[in-house]
C-alpha cells in the first residue's frame, strides 16, 4: 500500500484507528473521515476530516478535499457504523432505522461520493459486513438485517464496477474492543478478532496484491 491514498471512514473508533495505523505503517496516505475528529497518534501526513457522512454533499466535498490534497484516492474502507442488541417485541423500530443509518447509508453515501475518484484510480472498496448476518441471533435482527444489506451493496457493486473499482467486504465475529470486553465480562477475548488482525485483512483486499478478488465476502472469525 506504499503511496497509495486510504480513505477510511468511522476512523476514530477501534477498527478505524486499527486499520489507519497498519495502513499508515506501511507506507500509505491515510484519510481519516468521521463524524468527530480527536488526537491521534499516527503520522503527521494523516488527514483528518470532520464530516456527517449522511450528508452526501459533505461527503463528496471531503472526498475532493482528499483528491486535491493526496493527489488520489485508491482505496476507501467503510468501517463506519454501529451495533445494538434488542429483541424485536420490546424494541421500537427506530433502532432499525438507526442501524441502517449508521451501517449502510454511510457507507453508500462515502461510496457515491468517492466513486468519480475510485474510477479514477481504478481502485478498491472494503466494506465491513458481520459474520452474524449469515445467521441472527436473538436480540440481532435490525444489526444483522442492516449488515446483510451492506453485504448485498458489495455484491452489487462489485457487479455494476467490473473493470473499474474492486469491491469487496469481511464478515467479522466479534471484535477485541474496550467496549466488547465492557459488555461480555465472562467471555473469553482470546477467541476474539484482534483489530489489526482485520485491518490487515481489508488492507489486503484494499491492495493490488488482491488484483483478482472482487465480490468476495471474507469471513474473519476469530479463534471460536
Amino acid at each position: 500500500m506504499r503511496d497509495k491514498t486510504i480513505v477510511i471512514t468511522g476512523a476514530f473508533g477501534a477498527l478505524g484507528r486499527a486499520v489507519a495505523e497498519v495502513a499508515s505503517a506501511e507506507g500509505a496516505r491515510v484519510a481519516m473521515l468521521d463524524l468527530k475528529t480527536a488526537p491521534q497518534s499516527l503520522t503527521e501526513s494523516a488527514l483528518a476530516i470532520a464530516v456527517d457522512l449522511s450528508d452526501l454533499s459533505a461527503t463528496s466535498r471531503a472526498m475532493e478535499k482528499v483528491r486535491a490534497q493526496t493527489g488520489a484516492i485508491d482505496a476507501l474502507l467503510n468501517i463506519a457504523g454501529g451495533f445494538a442488541w434488542q429483541t424485536i417485541a420490546d424494541g421500537g423500530l427506530d433502532t432499525w432505522e438507526r442501524m441502517f443509518k449508521l451501517n449502510l447509508a454511510t457507507a453508500l453515501t462515502a461510496t457515491k461520493a468517492a466513486l468519480p475518484h475510485l474510477i479514477e484510480a481504478q481502485g478498491a472498496i472494503v466494506n465491513v459486513g458481520a459474520a452474524s448476518a449469515l445467521k441472527a441471533g436473538a436480540g440481532m435482527g435490525a444489526y444483522a438485517a442492516s449488515k446483510q444489506a451492506v453485504m448485498k451493496l458489495t455484491e452489487s457493486l462489485a457487479e455494476e464496477l467490473k473493470g473499474k473499482v474492486r469491491v469487496n467486504a469481511v464478515l467479522p465475529s466479534i471484535l477485541d474492543t474496550a467496549q466488547n470486553r465492557a459488555d461480555m465480562p465472562n467471555a473469553d477475548p482470546t477467541t476474539w478478532v484482534q483489530p489489526a488482525e482485520l485491518a490487515k485483512v481489508m488492507l489486503f483486499l484494499a491492495s493490488s496484491e488482491a488484483s483478482a478478488v472482487t465480490g468476495a465476502l471474507v469471513p474473519v472469525m476469530g479463534r471460536v
